[in-house]
């Protein structure tokens, strides 16, 4: 009997034994993912970056969000910290992206309408209030300093070749692909839209500039992405993202405060000039921008297609047609065109015509939260190196945005999402050296 009981009671220690160690061996994936949240941001940002609704491997972007939120949020719950704070930003959020959703009530939801849903509305706005958690540090802010180095660096080469027809060096393949997305012809990148990759590559340039300019991103490699980031910006062939980056390079000599910085900006402009001048002698480049120039068919086309979206305006002014119609009722009003899908290519005609006066002002709300977010001076704390300097780049790189989304439909998600992003980022650091300035 003693025998059975001591047996009895090791296999008793032994079953006791075995659940913390099952439990721990359960917990370790989720340790893992709360113990690097930069590192899952990044991950996310760069799903976004090449998981087009046209390829196959798309919904590899919404399992790497998935799996962003639940280590952020998963991280702030074990360490007790504030999981959602809300700022003056989030309420124009809050009630454009419920404006949206009541809107879908009803209405049979295709993979089409979820994935613009996300890329407009979900995706960034939830990044915004998750970099708010993230990126708390300096050394975590130099580490998506880094990344659009990185995105830059890839964007520039991508084009670049593009440009220079040394498609083996293109990268990854499907952008080659005529049957994909649009503007097969031009520098479009993963973005499989040239607008896009352009709108990316000048908000990129800006937070590089940035960066090196603070001095949290140096060396050679850094100058030589700058200096060929404008080729890759006209390989894009787009009249409005010349001008937006050609604005934008304007206007930080305009905001640099030292001279040294504003000769720096002057050198990068001059060499970048040299540069183009010696690919067009070298290629045919000055013949195919002479013609694109003088293009008019797609003037003609945004006329017409902007009178269709007027008059469905005018049917239903106050809260429009509702999320993502436009694609399927505007063929009905353009009689100049046939084509089965039509889209406004206007960021803010698209929102009048959906979401009517009322979502309009949401969204006129939600972009003047955003300009205010660079307003007036913080001191203090460890931000202070960060919003000195990035609080005066911001209204250009909002300026930069607002420009193109008159000439395109901003349903990007990596364009959308670093932008947020920066927003985030912007908010959290003037948060905490406010509340620093105060302690």
């Amino acid at each position: 009997m003693r025998a059975l009981s001591i047996v009895a009671t090791r296999e008793a220690e032994l079953v006791s034994g075995l659940w913390p160690g099952a439990i721990k061996s359960l917990l370790q994936p989720f340790q893992a993912l709360i113990a690097a949240p930069p590192l899952l941001f990044l991950t996310a940002l760069t799903a976004m970056l090449f998981c087009h609704p046209d390829v196959s491997f798309h919904r590899l972007n919404r399992v790497t969000f998935a799996l962003l939120i639940v280590g952020v949020v998963g991280r702030a719950v074990v360490l007790k910290q504030e999981v959602l704070r809300f700022d003056r930003v989030s309420w124009p959020m809050v009630a454009l992206t419920a404006m949206v959703l009541i809107s879908l009530v009803g209405r049979p939801i295709d993979e089409d309408t979820w994935g613009v849903l996300a890329a407009k509305y979900l995706f960034p706005f939830t990044l915004f209030h998750l970099a708010q958690l993230v990126f708390t540090e300096e050394q975590r802010i130099r580490r998506l300093e880094v990344f659009a180095l990185v995105v830059l660096a890839y964007l520039s080469f991508t084009a670049i070749v593009f440009l220079l027809g040394v498609h083996e060096l293109v990268f990854p393949k499907f952008i080659l692909d005529p049957n994909l997305g649009y503007h097969a012809e031009r520098a479009r990148g993963p973005f499989l839209q040239a607008v896009a990759n352009g709108v990316s590559l000048n908000i990129l340039v800006l937070l590089v500039l940035h960066g090196y300019r603070r001095g949290s991103l140096r060396g050679m490699i850094t100058v030589l992405v700058l200096v060929s980031a404008p080729i890759a910006i006209l390989a894009t062939m787009t009249r409005a993202v010349w001008l937006s980056f050609a604005g934008s390079l304007l206007g930080l000599i305009f905001v640099a405060k030292k001279v040294k910085a504003r000769l720096a900006l002057v050198a990068v402009l001059t060499v970048a000039a040299g540069g183009l001048g010696v690919v067009m002698a070298t290629t045919d480049l000055g013949g195919v921008l002479g013609d694109r120039l003088q293009e008019s068919a797609p003037v003609e086309f945004r006329k017409a297609v902007n009178a269709g979206s007027w008059q469905m305006f005018l049917e239903r002014p106050i809260i429009g047609w509702g999320f993502h119609q436009m694609p399927a009722e505007l063929p009905k009003y353009v009689s100049e065109f046939h084509d089965k899908v039509l889209y406004p290519h206007n960021t803010y005609l698209e929102i009048l015509v959906e979401n009517g006066l009322l979502g309009l002002s949401l969204y006129a709300w939600l972009m003047w939260e955003l300009w205010r977010l660079g307003c007036g001076r913080v001191h203090g704390g460890e931000a202070r190196g960060f919003l000195d300097s990035f609080r005066r780049w911001w209204p250009i790189l909002l300026a930069v945005y607002w420009a193109n989304a008159a000439v395109v439909v901003m349903s990007y998600q990596f364009v959308n999402g670093i932008l947020f992003t920066m927003a985030g980022i912007l908010a959290a650091q003037r948060r905490r050296a406010e509340v620093g300035d105060l302690c």
